[in-house]
């Protein structure tokens, strides 16, 4: 064999062993298990790791979003609940690269169906009191269109803005959601791109994608069980009855989790890759 020859022989198996490596990426995803991926295997994950992902639906804001006045990764602020680490992936579902320093906000209520901001509003059960609160305000919104309720109180707890890193990734600190009246257990989300980051926080940009985070019928059973979940009365809509959730799995927002189902209590890991258009403005 001729030098040249041998060179060759090393460059092909080279490329051979990368792809390879990406095989094993993408499985991992699949089976739940990207978001403990080590640095190395993060670094591996690029446009072709990527190619299974589709556009994440679109989804209903909802009444009772406040715009990013949190800027934190740890937005349980003592909350009593199952710890949840979540983990979400940012990127442009055209090109399937990363999205870097996007502002990334969630809020859900808490495990007795209450939103921060709008305690006054209740739960419809398992605490507090006044008008349950559903996705679609009960009378016409201050100032008219959108949709939009003014927040009742200056609570905050379960809200939070951060950016994501040069993998696309953001992480959050929370508790696994309770539920309310007609709406299964969910997170919000919205992704903010083209502002900049200040010491005010975040300014300016545009929101390209607002969608909602769903939860399997396993693990809120396994959640419910335990307190302070049990002690919210309010009759549970499940996922398949839910009018929000489109029904198309993880492309809708439908989670991958892990956890021991023995000890649910322990804590729940949670993530998803947002496939999102970066040029498009989505709102909600």
């Amino acid at each position: 064999m001729t030098a040249t020859q041998a060179a060759e022989e090393r460059r092909e198996l080279a490329r051979r062993t990368v792809l390879a490596a990406g095989g094993v990426a993408v499985t991992a995803v699949g089976v739940g298990g990207a978001f403990a991926a080590s640095a190395q295997a993060s670094d591996k994950e690029g446009a072709a790791g990527d190619a299974c992902y589709t556009l994440t639906s679109e989804l209903v804001e909802g009444p009772y979003y406040i715009d990013a006045d949190k800027l934190r990764q740890d937005v349980t602020e003592a909350q009593e609940g199952i710890p949840l680490l979540l983990t979400l992936k940012v990127i442009d579902a055209e090109t399937c690269e990363p999205l870097r320093n996007a502002a990334v906000d969630i809020w859900h209520c808490n495990a007795s169906g209450i939103y921060s901001g709008y305690e006054e509003m209740g739960s419809g059960g398992g605490g507090g009191g006044g008008t349950p609160p559903t996705d679609t305000p009960t009378g016409p919104p201050p100032g008219g269109g959108g949709g939009h309720q003014e927040p009742t109180d200056d609570t905050r707890y379960l809200r939070g803005t951060w950016h994501t890193d040069r993998h696309g990734h953001v992480t959050f600190r929370t508790v696994f959601p309770g539920w309310y009246q007609g709406r299964c257990v969910h997170i919000h989300v919205k992704v903010h791109v083209d502002g900049e980051w200040t010491d005010a926080g975040y300014e300016g940009g545009h929101t390209c994608h607002t969608g909602q985070l769903f939860f399997d019928e396993k693990s809120v059973l396994l959640s419910a069980g335990g307190e302070p979940y049990a002690s919210n009365t309010t009759t549970r809509t499940t996922l398949d009855e839910d009018t929000i959730y489109p029904d198309n799995g993880h492309a809708g927002g439908l989670l991958y989790l892990k956890y021991d189902p023995r000890h649910i209590g322990r804590g729940v890991r949670g993530h998803l890759t947002l496939g999102v258009e970066p040029d498009e403005t989505n709102n909600g």
